[in-house]
């Protein structure tokens, strides 16, 4: 099924746009809204009762104003222009004058981390969405009326700002040659039809499909809208233009290597944005097409952080779009990662997501589960740092001067000290929703989603028709360890009281080295396949689970639901715990995603994978990552490139939910931290997402330096 792309038909532009990405990278990337447009556009409202529809003209009046620049290069329009130095005093005025007179603008909780629903917008276009608004509106009054009417304002300001585009590349003409003339009107083509009609051609499509995702992010403050399932939304374009021979698949090959330029142009680094391909669907047949190998190759030139591109693995994916994922991997590329389809839809069905929706999921930004086109799921919210509630529920049984009989009946209290904890996080996201219904608004995010259009109401108040919160246990493998070095040293062989231990650990292990010594090597930890540990792991899982369960989430009653997503908190939460049992000193990172801690994972990676796999991960929705790390000299053969494609298939199989790898060298990145400016676009991954590794702090490329860099396989 692979596509065969011949050298002669790739582009070789992608290279120097690729650097001119990495050059022009450093400026300020304004993607929250200029606020001199915000200003004056709540300034020209103000008189309107109705905070819908004003943020409806402000939705329009952003997108109105949006700066667009195209260089002689690029195939798809729509790259922010560059921010200036001299209006930063404007911007700065601005702001100040929203936060003054428009403060509730600013309301708290989660944006976007969503795949948007381009199905009406493919089908009917623009203006046949605004039509369709406009006769709803004109069926109904009061709110549900003022809603519509913002939805249409936005969509308005999306028409402009795609002409604008269109502007933009045809104002770039002037003096070009003759095919770049020829490339330029092609793109203002597509944006004067689709800023109307729906799209006819793959290019169409694509080019539509970014200026929505841009326009969105832009005007509704909806940070992190992925691209998603590229494979699925534009597959019926691409097969019609091969078909009729409108198009290659090497020129698909550069459209979409055009797309991932544009991500990194106008995302600031550290974040995360995702693509799914592969899978299965409804009827649980293979989803792989010729975009899914697309969407992996693009990868191969640009190497740049954005985007994942995420496998959905299953028995059934063909094994050519595996070892294609597997070959980027081994040559330094971290971008591709696996997701375990058959756990994923299992835990999504538990959530109540029927059959024919959970095969439409994306993982929204690193790790985190959410469905496709229809969600207004926050994610990380928030995380939890479970060794910090360990050390507190430690420190008040020596407060109190009690000692606990048994280790079950000092679990019993752990227990009940992170349930408080859960239930507490949910009524503070139960206050964010409460705000952001009463003050919030995203009109154009809306008008994308299911079922926002269906029922009225903006995605802010409810429209949505999947409303979850997903929080994040952080250092579960460092809890579980440390559970283990407390129920052995306390409990079983009564070396120390809670007291003591409170004491080693309050002086971080000061004149304590040998004690420190036998918590770390004395005791085996979770990652070697030792059922004692791991069990403890599964154990904290399904209680969090079951605690998740009994709340629920404003507006409908929508789940709670957990995950083992870590970002780069990991490192943030670990800086800020002291000493923990495990051995563990003060300000060091805990363990990242659902993986062992650095450098435990002494039995090699197969017992690493057993010991991940021990417990069920399916309910983990809100995302559970598995990072992997071998020296690129490991794969300078076939075999071991076979073994590690080997070893991704007995994780998943087992019921693993998501793998990522590190191939580089140990050495590689210690030169790079004494040579940044030699390493720029070094890319690796971190706690479920890739970020260069030279504009990590020093504390997290430590993390990744200690990381387990595994010698065989």
């Amino acid at each position: 099924m692979k596509p065969v792309i011949l050298p002669d038909e790739l582009d070789p532009r992608t290279l120097t746009l690729r650097q001119r990405c990495l050059q022009r990278k450093p400026y300020h990337i304004p993607m929250d809204g200029d606020p001199r447009i915000a200003a004056r556009s709540l300034a020209a409202s103000r008189g309107i009762p109705s905070w819908t529809l004003r943020r409806g003209l402000l939705s329009r009046d952003l997108l109105r104003g949006m700066p667009l620049e195209v260089d002689d290069l690029e195939l798809l329009a729509g790259r922010l222009a560059a921010d200036r130095p001299e209006w930063q005093a404007e911007r700065e005025q601005a702001l100040a004058e929203l936060r003054e007179k428009e403060p509730h603008l600013y309301t708290p909780g989660q944006t976007g981390h969503c795949q948007l629903d381009f199905s009406r917008l493919f089908a009917l276009g623009i203006d046949g969405l605004k039509a369709d608004l406009q006769a709803r509106k004109a069926q109904t009054s009061g709110k549900t009326a003022e809603v519509y009417q913002s939805f249409w304002d936005a969509l308005d300001g999306l028409s402009s700002m795609i002409e604008n585009a269109g502007r933009t590349a045809e104002a770039a003409r002037a003096g070009a040659s003759a095919r770049r003339a020829a490339e330029l009107e092609r793109m203002a083509a597509a944006c004067r039809s689709t800023a109307h009609l729906p799209p006819d051609s793959f290019f169409e499509a694509l080019q539509l499909l970014w200026l929505v995702i841009l326009g969105t992010t832009f005007a509704d403050r909806a940070w992190l809208i992925s691209p998603g399932r590229l494979d699925r939304v534009l597959w019926p374009y691409y097969q019609a233009d091969i078909e009729a021979g409108r198009m290659t698949p090497g020129e698909a090959l550069v459209l979409i290597e055009a797309l991932y330029l544009l991500l990194n142009e106008n995302i600031p680094d550290g974040l995360a944005i995702a693509v799914m391909a592969g899978g299965r669907d409804s009827q649980g047949n293979d989803t792989t097409n010729p975009l899914s190998y697309l969407c992996l190759e693009a990868l191969r030139r640009t190497r740049l952080v954005y985007p994942t591109v995420g496998i959905c693995w299953h028995p059934e994916t063909p094994r050519d779009l595996s070892e294609l994922a597997v070959e980027l991997i081994t040559r330094g590329c971290p971008n591709p990662a696996f997701f375990g389809d058959e756990t994923i839809q299992s835990g999504l069905k538990q959530y109540g997501v029927p059959p024919d929706e959970a095969c439409e999921y994306i993982n929204s930004t690193c790790v985190e589960i959410t469905p496709c086109g229809s969600s207004n799921v926050w994610v990380a919210s928030p995380y939890f740092s479970t060794p910090q509630i360990l050390l507190d529920e430690i420190a008040a049984h020596v407060e109190a001067g009690t000692q606990p009989d048994t280790f079950d009946e000092f679990l019993a209290g752990f227990r009940a000290r992170l349930a408080r904890e859960i239930a507490a996080a949910a009524a503070a996201e139960n206050q964010n929703r409460e705000q952001r219904r009463e003050f919030g608004g995203k009109p154009l995010q809306s008008v994308f989603t299911r079922d926002c259009i269906e029922r009225g109401r903006d995605i802010d108040d409810g429209g949505a028709r999947y409303n979850w919160v997903e929080c994040s246990f952080v250092g579960l493998a460092n809890l579980a360890d440390s559970l283990h070095v407390l129920r052995g040293e306390v409990f079983e062989k009564r070396r120390l009281t809670l007291s003591q231990m409170h004491g080693l650990l309050r002086s971080n292990f000061e004149g304590n080295e040998n004690e420190r010594l036998r918590f770390l090597n004395g005791y085996p930890k979770y990652g070697n396949a030792c059922p004692a540990v791991d069990e403890l792991v599964g154990r904290v899982v399904e209680f969090a689970r079951a605690e998740c369960a009994k709340q629920r989430m404003e507006p409908d009653g929508s789940p709670f639901v957990p995950g083992a997503f870590c970002w780069i908190m990991h490192e943030m939460l670990g800086r800020a715990c002291g000493a923990t049992p495990d051995g563990r000193r003060a300000g060091f990172p805990f363990a990242d995603g659902c993986g062992p801690a650095q450098g435990r994972e002494r039995g090699g990676p197969t017992q690493a994978v057993l010991s991940v796999t021990s417990w069920d991960a399916s309910p983990l929705i809100g995302g559970a990552a598995f990072n992997l790390k071998f020296g690129a000299s490991l794969f300078n053969s076939a075999g071991p490139v076979e073994r590690l494609r080997d070893l991704i298939f007995t994780f998943l199989s087992l019921g693993g939910f998501e793998t990522q790898v590190n191939v580089v060298d140990a050495s590689v990145l210690k030169d790079a931290q004494a040579n940044p400016e030699a390493y720029r676009d070094l890319v690796v991954r971190i706690g479920g997402y890739t970020d260069y590794f030279t504009r990590l702090s020093p504390q997290m490329q430590a993390e990744v330096i200690l990381r387990t860099e595994y010698g065989s396989l």
